[in-house]
């Protein structure tokens, strides 16, 4: 990938992302491999590097591709070695420079992550979105106006059903359009530049992220991407100048959809019918979730169960799956027990009952066996916590007040 670096830095010009969304401002950018990160348009290096590029040793803030602040500046990232092209590496670094640009126009249109844990998953809601996809996906891909009206008053129609059964779930999921959607939209419009794929083409390889309803629904978050992206086309197409304006306004792109000159609306969508795939999509979500916990707990080595008055102050939420009270933190968790505080950075399972902070149990895997107190364990990595504890074979239980 090393002699695409100068190509990168040519191509990601300001005159260029203009192209993409008007007056888009360009932050630090970087792409990295395993070794190396080649670090561009970095204020604290700019003097010495003018028109090139920073070469750094790897370290651990560089992981995937997103926006990170990096020596205190919003910086752009991606991995390389996850790309065999051209067209894909260029479109990322598209993508995340967005993100950088809306940090600069300081968006707020950010979601609650906690209603994506908490985010219902039902056979109702599921056949709703899955229509609504459909419908959003005919409605750009659809060349006669009419016919383009009629789909796109039945994607209004059907997400403003949903919004009487999900209320504020809904409001997560037009926010992640708002914020996602946009970094989608200019991402395909720069794979679409480099691609030898017709238009058309890249539409469609887009919105193959729209119609498959086991991915919609067994991810909100990531399948709301494609919504988002839809409906910034549809909008290029109904009111050009949308994008001028969208950093002025706190209106979703839902919003800016409904307020289109479409034929008036009513409630004309009734009692809804569950399809068989719609069951088998549900049930296949379902069951992904269940399988994360089940391969969680038949890990083998020491474990511990500590039970009692715990109180989680923070995790990361969108590394959180969420079965029937339990949630499994897949990333970190930081708990209070016994007014002290606990980092644990390794999978966990909270028993949780009714919302995200009131801890009944946790329960993870040690990397090495505790050590034995009179009244607590030395927990490897964490510490001492004080409590009564017993064992049973390479399992350690610890009640704490």
């Amino acid at each position: 990938m090393e002699p695409y670096l100068e190509h990168i830095a040519e191509d990601l010009a300001k005159k260029n992302l203009e192209k993409y969304w008007p007056n888009f401002e360009i932050v630090a950018y970087a792409i990295f491999n395993k070794t190396s990160v080649y670090l561009f348009n970095h204020p604290k290096y700019n003097d010495v590097y003018p028109h090139l590029y920073k070469v750094l040793n790897w370290d651990e803030q560089f992981v995937g591709n997103t926006i990170i602040l990096y020596e205190g500046h919003p910086t752009a990232i991606a991995d390389m070695e996850l790309y065999n092209n051209y067209e894909g590496l260029y479109s990322i670094l598209v993508h995340e420079l967005f993100h950088g640009y809306q940090y600069i126009k300081g968006e707020k249109r950010f979601p609650n992550e906690i209603l994506g844990i908490t985010y219902p998953i039902t056979e109702e809601n599921a056949e709703l979105r899955n229509r609504e996809r459909k419908s959003l996906y005919d409605a750009l891909m659809e060349t006669d106006i009419s016919k383009k009206n009629v789909f796109l008053k039945n994607f209004i129609e059907l997400r403003e059903k949903r919004a009487k059964g999900i209320k504020e779930h809904l409001t997560y999921e037009n926010l992640i359009e708002s914020v996602e959607g946009p970094a989608w939209y200019v991402e395909l419009k720069a794979y679409s530049e480099k691609s030898q794929l017709s238009h058309q083409l890249v539409f469609k390889k887009y919105g193959a992220y729209l119609l498959d309803i086991f991915e919609s629904n067994s991810n909100i978050r990531r399948s709301s991407y494609s919504s988002g992206l839809f409906m910034c086309l549809l909008l290029d197409e109904f009111a050009p100048n949308w994008k001028e304006s969208f950093f002025g306004t706190d209106l979703t792109l839902f919003d800016l959809i409904r307020q289109l000159s479409v034929e008036s609306r009513s409630d004309t969508i009734g009692d809804v019918e569950i399809s068989p795939e719609t069951v088998e999509a549900v049930n296949y979500a379902i069951g992904l979730r269940k399988k994360e916990f089940e391969e969680f707990e038949h890990q083998t080595g020491t474990q511990l169960f500590i039970e009692g008055e715990i109180t989680a102050f923070s995790f990361d939420p969108m590394n959180i799956v969420s079965v029937e009270g339990k949630l499994l933190h897949k990333n970190f968790l930081k708990v209070r027990i016994n007014n002290n505080e606990y980092f644990i950075q390794q999978p966990i399972i909270a028993y949780c009952g009714d919302g995200l902070i009131k801890i009944s149990k946790l329960h993870f895997f040690l990397r090495a066996t505790p050590i034995e107190n009179v009244d607590s364990l030395t927990v490897p990595d964490l510490g001492e916590i004080k409590g009564h504890y017993t064992r049973q074979d390479d399992t350690y239980y610890l009640t704490v007040s």
